[in-house]
């Protein structure tokens, strides 16, 4: 599996707007300035991740973009399968190597479902090395 730029992205703006949750709406023009990414591209992945509800957008002068669950109710796996389609490690195994591929698939699924937005939050804030993360 190769995450492409829209996973990578994808997951940066997530944690981006996780990193304000609660405190209002946030504006891509303030993600791509802070994350130092393309505006217009975040404006390509901000739709499919709205139409998948994991963010909502408000209008208005001061609009932009919420998240539209808590940071700990949304997997790094909602987020790539949302902008990259369904995890697949070979499109055509051969029969003796299927159960092989399926192992893989399986463990990959399991470490992004198992990470949530929150967990990529708090090791952005606290880093590894920060007691607080272990807390």
């Amino acid at each position: 599996m190769k995450l492409s730029t829209k996973g990578r992205y994808g997951i940066t703006l997530m944690i981006d707007l996780g990193m304000f949750f609660g405190e209002g709406p946030v504006s891509l023009k303030s993600v791509a300035e802070r994350q130092s990414l393309s505006e217009h591209y975040l404006e390509q992945l901000i739709a499919p991740l709205r139409n998948a509800g994991l963010v909502r957008s408000i209008r208005g002068a001061y609009g932009g973009y919420v998240l539209a669950k808590a940071p700990h109710e949304i997997t790094v796996g909602d987020i790539i399968r949302v902008l990259e389609g369904p995890i697949t490690i070979v499109d055509d195994p051969e029969e003796e190597l299927a159960e092989l591929w399926e192992k893989v698939r399986s463990s990959i699924n399991e470490v992004l479902d198992g990470t949530t937005l929150l967990d990529l939050i708090d090791k952005k804030r606290f880093g590894k090395d920060n007691i607080m993360f272990y807390i």
